[in-house]
């Protein structure tokens, strides 16, 4: 199955150590919150969890460590450290944090100092680990397992109600996301970003069936435990070593969890009442399920290792001339003091990237057989990690974060419009924005080298409502299944794709039914006060658009709701056209709403209040003057009646998710979208909503 090497070459090696890496001096300074802290004692000890691998050809090292973070020139102090001592070569290692937040400070970051001290303690001590993993090398084989927890981790970043904004550190009021809403809050609407749920797992024994290692990866962010504490990760490390049954082995057995892509992720469910079970329980929930699927583990006497790191060079959102002014009156005037208040932690802020206005990023890429690791500097959105998962070659392929130095949160373009705390610029989250698809595009290129093989293209397939829907052969259908952006993929034959505008965020779950996607979860686009918009030039007259909507936002929040679907000309100040939305204070709160712009002033009302927070399947018939709209698959149309034309001659563009004028544009998802040139009747409407499964009529 691998490679060509002779049955007696054909030996593959590993071996472990966990190096205690506790500080033996206290105080010492903690970072990970936006101030100072110190400690006096540690609750746990902290660990480097140190692996390497051999398949007779190659060596690979893989030290993941129990702190927050680390800066390059430490780790790359670590590797050559620990390089004079083994031979491995530093380019086959990879050094990550767990990313516990309970650790000393081995960098400055926000209001914290680095622990100069603990800082020149850890390198030697990643090193040594290393070097003893590598003196533990025997004989072992090696599997691999990945299964679904979607129960231990939630999106933390919510978008914001545009009526609720918070204020930046900078003193604008222009955070429409922003991480830990509270539970059950008014104030939101949903979370900006899907989650991965993937648990993968990379368990090592002797060829005997000895435990050697075991390295899990789950994205998560940290649990929260007192000071010191290897948060979770220390737990999860010892309780799968109980379940394993892997206690006083000689060599021991190393446990390890690594982070994920948790940029965006956090073990609380906002959308339910808080439940704090805390980390110890947390983490046996974790070993109990990486427990339960090593039984499924098929295990391999031999593998090839490959490994390949390229360096990418990415600019800093530097200050401005103003803002920069603004930093340094406000630094001057802590005269000498730890900053306390955001304004302070971010002027100093600004002066560190003034001082480093780019940095260059240590990226890699691994193959165990036909397993696939991507290793990334970053504090990584999920859907990032989402995107390599879904394109590596190598399947499966799990992603190592904060792997190779502390470059701070890269979230994506779009994420970046939402504004937020990471995306505040900082040493923690001060990338050039368009950061996250050049590191994406650099590590899929790593993956396709050690793979020797193509990206994949992810296909999504739509169900049998999206077959039912193309059979009526609509002139456009948007399945809305988008990773990024700027295009709206087209499913029909027709090829014509939209164009997606800013606030906007991709990848949500959309509608829960195996009828939308094949063995995959259906995905919609949530619209925070964005537009999607395509030209049609087929359309006249007669049209229908059927679609599925999720809103977000009160009926009383403001006078209209929000539009959803609107068809005129982009930036007409007088709004001729068609314009579908659901109404607010001014008329008919919560329920669906037709108008035909300023001059003629038309308004047709629906009488059924759309439920917040549901999916609802509407479709949109213009026959001429006649206007229906079908609510939920009811063949009796919510609204029926006659209004004035008023859609201009070219008026051929259709915007989803807001109206022509950017007025009063919708909160909330929207999925599946379809256009016809023809009026759809009521029979063949009630037939699409059949085929999603939503309800037997």
């Amino acid at each position: 199955m691998f490679g060509s090497l002779s049955a007696a070459d054909k030996v593959f090696r590993a071996g472990a150590y966990a190096i205690d890496i506790t500080p033996t001096n206290f105080p010492v300074i903690v970072n990970a919150m936006f101030t100072e802290r110190t400690a006096t004692k540690a609750i746990d000890p902290l660990y480097a969890r140190c692996l390497v691998l051999h398949d007779g050809t190659n060596r690979i090292a893989i030290a993941v460590v129990d702190t927050c973070m680390m800066p390059r020139d430490l780790i790359d102090q670590a590797k050559e450290l620990a390089r004079r001592e083994t031979g491995i070569p530093t380019e086959r290692m990879l050094v990550s944090a767990t990313h516990t937040h309970s650790a000393p400070a081995a960098m400055g970051c926000l209001g914290s100092r680095a622990d100069t001290n603990y800082a020149r303690f850890l390198p030697g001590q990643i090193a040594a680990g290393i070097a003893r993993a590598a003196s533990n090398l025997g004989p072992a084989k090696i599997g691999w397992q990945v299964v679904r927890d979607s129960e231990h981790t939630h999106n933390r970043r919510w978008i914001r109600r545009p009526d609720r904004l918070l204020t930046d550190p900078f003193g604008a009021p222009n955070v429409r996301a922003h991480m830990h809403p509270g539970h059950e809050s008014p104030d939101v609407i949903g979370p900006s970003g899907p989650v991965d749920p993937d648990l993968s797992i990379i368990s090592i024994q002797s060829p005997q069936g000895r435990p050697i290692a075991l390295l899990a990866n789950y994205s998560m962010h940290y649990y929260d435990s007192p000071l010191l504490s290897a948060d979770y990760y220390g737990r999860f490390a010892s309780k799968i070593e109980r379940l394993l049954g892997a206690q006083g082995h000689d060599p021991a057995f190393v446990g390890i969890m690594s982070q994920g892509t948790s940029g965006d992720l956090m073990w609380m469910d906002y959308a339910k009442p808080r439940q704090d079970i805390g980390y110890d329980a947390y983490a046996e929930a974790l070993a109990r399920k990486v427990h339960e699927a090593c039984a499924a583990i098929q295990y391999h006497d031999w593998v090839p290792l490959v490994m390949r790191e390229a360096k990418l060079n990415l600019s800093f959102r530097v200050p401005d001339a103003e803002r920069l002014a603004w930093a340094r009156k406000v630094t001057a005037e802590l005269g000498g003091r730890l900053p306390r208040t955001l304004p302070e932690v971010y002027a100093l802020e600004q002066i560190h990237l003034h001082e480093r206005p780019s940095a260059e990023l240590k990226l890699q890429a691994l193959r165990i057989g036909t397993l696939g690791i991507a290793a990334i500097p970053n504090e990584v959105f999920a859907i990032t990690g989402l995107k390599i998962k879904m394109r590596s070659p190598l399947q499966p392929t799990f992603n190592i974060e904060l792997a190779n130095g502390a470059e701070g949160y890269i979230p994506p373009p779009e994420q970046h419009k939402l504004g937020g705390y990471t995306t505040w610029p900082a040493r923690t989250a001060g990338l050039e924005t368009n950061a996250e698809p050049k590191i994406v595009e650099a590590v899929l290129h790593l993956l396709e080298e050690v793979a020797g093989a193509p990206r994949r293209q992810p296909i999504d397939k739509p169900g049998r409502y999206g077959a039912a829907v193309l059979a009526s052969k609509p002139v456009a259908y948007w399945r809305m299944a988008e990773l990024e952006g700027p295009r709206a993929h087209d499913s029909s034959p027709n090829n014509q794709h939209a164009i997606y505008g800013d606030h906007i965020a991709f990848f949500l779950v959309g509608l829960e039914s195996n009828a939308f996607s094949e063995g995959t979860i259906n995905r919609a686009t949530h619209f925070a006060g964005g537009r999607m918009a395509a030209r049609l030039a087929q359309l006249d007259g007669t049209y229908s658009i059927e679609c599925w909507v999720w809103n977000g936002l009160p009926g009383t929040a403001r006078p209209v709701t929000g539009y959803f679907l609107s068809r005129g000309l982009d930036g007409d100040k007088d709004v001729a056209g068609d314009h579908l939305g659901i109404g607010g204070t001014a008329a008919s709160p919560g329920r669906l709403i037709f108008f035909n712009g300023n001059q003629r002033n038309q308004l047709l009302s629906g009488t059924t209040e759309i439920k917040l927070r549901t999916w609802n399947h509407i479709v949109l018939v213009r026959d001429g003057r006649s206007v229906r709209v079908y609510l939920n698959g009811n063949p009796q149309p919510e609204i029926a009646g006659e209004i004035d034309v008023t859609v201009p001659a070219k008026g051929n563009e259709i915007f989803i998710g807001g109206r022509n004028d950017n007025f009063a544009n919708f909160e909330g998802k929207i999925d599946e979208v379809t256009v016809y040139d023809r009026a759809l009747r009521g029979e063949e409407i009630t037939g699409h909503y059949r085929a999603s499964g939503f309800m037997d009529l």
